[in-house]
């Protein structure tokens, strides 16, 4: 019990309104002493103290709950009032003022939200003061549900606040443990792709030959989507995406590779490529043959079937540009707002959705190199456009 009444002070401690609350009290009621009360069966604490008197009562101060008014508050639930005790046929007599040395006293009760009894807001001074009037019982009423009001909120905002630590602490569990899984699958995977070239020396059979390529373009595939997931997990964690910023003259040698691997993969569909050599462009070679083969994967899955799908690669007035091109009907515009978040999935076929992380792994690349990705749709296709600034590299003592 003790426990939660050290909690309920330090709540009404730390609101902001209350030393203007108790000012106000004090100044509508006329009263010297003004505080707010724990109240519990057992004990009285006091939670916020305003002491023009001297009476000597700080925050965190008890008193027995016998000799106060407002065990009586507590029971009944109802404010008490004294304008002037030795006036009053109820209170002239009453142990409680004799012992306070008290003329008028206010108690109004304060509930919490749930209905049960949190305490009170309440008041003394040695002298009468006109407190049952309206304008005060219906301004210390309305003080008193604003205290319980921002407790209330207080609550929720700790409870929402332990549930998002729970969350991020269970979210940064599940991503460590997706990041530490695709780093070990590398390791089996590298030997499925050693083993598939061993076997293709050593099996010249064309039924071989076919199950062999079939196998490493899995294992290829495979090793795709773990690149995904590591990147992903990775910049979850707080960190970019990682590059190595080069000199490369030979960006589109690299293209060329990779729409090659894409037509293997495809055989049934058209890819036609306009890859022009670009000189001294920095850049991550390795990223940016993944930004492409996700982009190309991406359109092979999204566009036409019957339709070719286009690559051009080149370097126009200082800019250097990567267009990926697919026929088929505009994107809508509430789907083209979501396109490079994570794990988000357009409508294709299931056994080719993948994880839904290709276009987000696409828009982190061009960030790290300091480019853009930017979409254009219309009813006849779709183009998905990288666009980086070439760099002085003369400057960079390249």
């Amino acid at each position: 019990m003790q426990e939660t009444v050290t909690r309920d002070i330090a709540s009404i401690q730390a609101m902001g309104a209350v030393p203007t609350i108790l000012e106000t009290v004090a100044t509508v009621t006329g009263l010297g002493f003004v505080c707010i009360a724990r109240v519990t069966q057992d004990s009285w604490h006091a939670c916020a103290v305003l002491d023009k008197l001297n009476f000597g009562l700080q925050v965190g101060g008890e008193l027995d709950v016998t000799t106060t008014l407002c065990e009586e508050v507590r029971d009944t639930r109802k404010a008490v009032i004294i304008d002037h005790v030795s006036a009053s046929a109820t209170y002239c007599n009453h142990h409680t003022p004799r012992m306070y040395g008290f003329e008028s006293y206010i108690s109004i009760p304060i509930f919490r939200q749930d209905g049960s009894y949190f305490g009170t807001l309440c008041g003394l001074d040695p002298k009468p003061a006109r407190l049952s009037t309206p304008a005060v019982t219906n301004s210390m009423t309305l003080f008193a549900q604003l205290i319980s009001l921002q407790m209330e909120a207080d609550v929720q905002l700790t409870d929402t606040r332990d549930r998002l630590d729970d969350e991020r602490d269970t979210a940064e569990l599940r991503e460590q443990l997706i990041a530490v899984l695709g780093h070990d699958l590398r390791t089996p995977l590298d030997s499925i792709s050693m083993a598939v070239e061993v076997g293709k020396r050593k099996q010249p059979d064309s039924a071989m030959q076919a199950l062999l390529d079939h196998i490493g373009r899995s294992a290829d595939r495979i090793s795709s989507l773990v690149d995904n997931v590591v990147d992903f997990t990775h910049g979850r964690m707080g960190g970019d995406i990682d590059v190595e910023l080069r000199r490369e003259d030979g960006l589109h040698l690299v293209f060329g590779q990779v729409v090659e691997v894409m037509r293997s993969l495809h055989p049934e569909r058209r890819i036609d490529a306009h890859l022009q050599p670009v000189s001294g462009l920095l850049c991550d070679s390795d990223r940016m043959r993944q930004m492409l083969s996700n982009l190309l994967n991406n359109a092979l899955v999204h566009g036409d079937p019957l339709r070719p799908v286009r690559v051009c690669a080149g370097e126009e007035q200082g800019v250097f540009q990567l267009t990926v091109t697919n026929a088929g009907p505009r994107i809508p515009d509430e789907v083209k707002r979501q396109l490079f978040k994570p794990f988000w999935r357009g409508a294709a076929k299931v056994s080719h959705e993948g994880l839904g992380l290709g276009l987000f792994i696409v828009a982190e690349i061009a960030q790290a190199h300091g480019g853009s990705i930017e979409v254009l749709t219309s009813d006849a296709a779709t183009s998905f456009i990288y666009k980086v600034r070439r760099l002085d590299l003369s400057t960079l003592g390249a």
